[in-house]
């Protein structure tokens, strides 16, 4: 079955996605797309994320994906039960592999959830949770100034890091909450700093990680996986200007084989 997983996002966030799908399964090729031109999704309406979800999902089935991994928190609240409705593919969104997981790690029950604005309205990760465990108590937080953080590449700075770190977060250095999601996926790349800044003592989960490691039970349960083999060349579309895409995702994905190209993609 040698057609592409599709991986959708608002940007580039959606790559910390990628990187652990290419990781964990080498042999599939990927084909992104990365709505540059109406990023960030986390602080719009669930019903304008929904309609571009559903128009960027549209456009990578018509291009024969195989399965579609929506690699972006807001977009699996406001889109995911509508796109496994429409669609005839496998769609995997990273809220639930979060909350699974941190289902499986939390000794105590309490979770803290990091994310977007539009996140913690959703109270996705909340309801996800409770589904599969009504005793457990989450706790939500929006961190709005992460993600410009990762994206202006400040967070190699882990001084400046902390600061950001701790303006967000300076009331919940106390919380008993043992699990800590991180609800938006350029949060991976402050992953260290956050163990830190808790003092080691929570267990922190990447969707990312745990997104992979779904999308490789999918394509065992539907028999999908790529029968090609050698070096695999991934596809990446921008709904936009690249160049800032480019300049992040040198420093990283510097090893990952990718054509780029611009295309223009409105509602």
């Amino acid at each position: 079955m040698d057609r592409p997983i599709g991986v959708m996002d608002s940007g580039v966030g959606g790559m910390t996605v990628v990187k652990e799908i290419t990781r964990q399964l080498p042999n599939e090729q990927i084909l992104y797309f990365g709505d540059i031109s109406r990023c960030p999704y986390g602080e719009k309406s669930l019903g304008t994320v929904k309609e571009y979800t559903i128009q960027v999902a549209e456009y990578l089935v018509e291009r024969d994906i195989k399965m579609l991994v929506i690699a972006c928190n807001t977009a699996t609240a406001a889109a995911l039960p509508i796109l496994r409705e429409r669609l005839d593919i496998p769609v995997i969104g990273v809220i639930g592999p979060g909350a699974r997981s941190a289902i499986q790690n939390s000794r105590n029950e309490k979770v803290l959830v990091l994310a977007t604005s539009g996140t913690v309205k959703s109270e996705a990760y909340a309801d996800a949770i409770k589904r599969l465990n009504q005793d457990f108590k989450v706790t939500s937080r929006a961190c709005p100034a992460f993600v410009p953080l990762v994206e202006e590449l400040r967070y190699k700075d882990h001084i400046v890091t902390g600061i950001v770190i701790h303006q967000a977060l300076k009331d919940l250095t106390q919380s008993d909450a043992d699990t800590v999601i991180l609800g938006c996926t350029h949060y991976p790349l402050l992953k260290e700093d956050i163990r830190r800044y808790f003092g080691g003592r929570k267990t922190v989960i990447d969707s990312g990680y745990e997104t992979a490691r779904e999308v490789s039970s999918l394509l065992t349960f539907h028999n999908l996986f790529r029968v090609a083999s050698g070096e695999v060349t991934h596809k990446i579309l921008i709904n936009g200007d690249s160049s800032r895409f480019r300049y992040i995702l040198r420093d990283w994905l510097p090893e990952l084989e990718y054509d780029m190209r611009e295309i223009e993609l409105k509602v």
